[in-house]
């Protein structure tokens, strides 16, 4: 198994390339489709559509250094997203599909204006009469985990946690694993109606997990699976993950711990969806049987969230015990700093996960070994501003 998790990661892209690949296809193909974002189009590297359509300028001079500009373009940036998502909203009303994209920690800036919303679709759907609306599909990319530069005000995942708290059931979390998990949540989100898609991941470039029968299955099959060619049979404990990186981190975990503990069997179990109260999405949740097919009826379950982990731990609670649960996440402890400095900070390394391990095993040298490592990375880190553990 160790060289099968060594082989994992060689290939590496971005999905949010790969979602510019897809939204530049879709403005050739639907001569009504709008993208809307505040000033990132391009840093959220989604720049792809620039080739294909220009960004709304209306008459205003246009210089030599300007993007692809003109008085009828369809990509609409300003610096405002709640006056981006009032004109989106319209649109979409309308009948014509569109999609916002924006780093994560403003999204939360437009939470008021989502809720109306999500009460407009509720009433909507009972009058006969009014045809379904195209979904709110936002793009959330440039996440809590990822901006080394801007620091602790560009760290926020609140929105997920808004959205996933709403009774009416017209929210889906989506979280794709890898650029073709994000293939798969396009074409999900593009054939969606009546209802809000919050899709979060990496705009840089990530390991490739899944083929898209894979990414396909988790969509049909409740939001979850388990990832066999990381896991063992008969597990003695449960990994899981909702996130793109700290699902890597979980990944590294167990090949650490498969170097370390190898008589002990884990299973690897990914949820790309997530929705209130449920595993999944809005119409297709993780009935309970199946949890306890893949999540076991009894075994520790360790977990590790791109969010908040009380929000995970939330929607757990629905299908299991507290006590089998160990959740990890963003606990809102920011910097501008690295990468792993940031999973270290929020006790979500592949390091902090293995000691939960280490610690249920009773081996206190590995915890004391783990510890040490993610020590050594800090001062790493602080002496060279690059970590050491990649």
């Amino acid at each position: 198994m160790i060289e099968s998790i060594r082989k994992l990661g060689t290939e590496k892209y971005s999905p949010a390339k790969r979602i510019g690949e897809l939204l530049a296809e879709e403005f050739k193909n639907n001569p009504h489709f709008y993208f809307f974002s505040p000033d990132e189009t391009t840093s959220n590297k989604f720049d792809q559509i620039f080739t294909v359509e220009k960004r709304a300028w209306g008459d205003l001079p246009i210089e030599e250094w300007d993007l692809p500009e003109a008085a009828n373009g369809r990509i609409v940036e300003m610096l405002s997203e709640n006056v981006l998502f009032s004109v989106m909203s319209g649109h979409l009303a309308n009948g014509e599909p569109a999609m916002m994209g924006s780093y994560e920690a403003f999204y939360p800036i437009i939470t008021a204006q989502l809720l109306q919303q999500m009460k407009f679709i509720k009433q909507s759907k009972t009058v006969g009469w009014r045809e379904p609306m195209p979904a709110i599909n936002l793009l959330s990319t440039s996440t809590c985990w990822r901006q080394d530069h801007n620091g602790f005000t560009h760290q926020s995942p609140a929105l997920i946690s808004t959205l996933l708290s709403v009774p009416s059931n017209l929210a889906n979390c989506i979280f794709p694993i890898d650029d073709v998990a994000a293939e798969e949540s396009y074409r999900f989100m593009m054939e969606s109606t009546n209802v809000v898609n919050l899709t979060t991941f990496d705009k840089n470039e990530r390991p490739r997990y899944i083929d898209s029968l894979h990414a396909n299955y988790e969509f049909m099959n409740g939001g979850a699976s388990i990832y066999q060619f990381v896991s063992d049979e008969e597990p003695d404990v449960v990994f899981t993950a909702c996130g793109d990186i700290v699902a890597h981190e979980m990944i590294e975990a167990i090949r650490i711990l498969k170097e370390d503990l190898p008589e002990v069997r884990i299973r690897f179990v990914y949820i790309n969806a997530l929705s209130y109260r449920g595993i999944g999405t809005t119409e297709n949740k993780l009935k309970r049987e199946k949890f306890m097919e893949l999540f076991t009826v009894d075994k520790p379950i360790i977990a590790n969230f791109h969010g908040y982990p009380e929000t995970l731990e939330n929607i757990l609670e629905n299908y299991t015990a507290r006590g089998r649960l160990r959740v990890h996440g963003f606990n809102e402890e920011g910097s501008t700093t690295t990468p792993f400095e940031m999973l270290r900070r929020n006790a979500a390394s592949r390091y902090d996960v293995a000691i939960d391990v280490a610690t249920l095993a009773k081996r206190k040298n590995l915890v004391e070994k783990y510890a040490a490592a993610m020590e050594q990375n800090h001062a790493y880190a602080l002496r060279h501003g690059v970590d050491m553990i990649q």
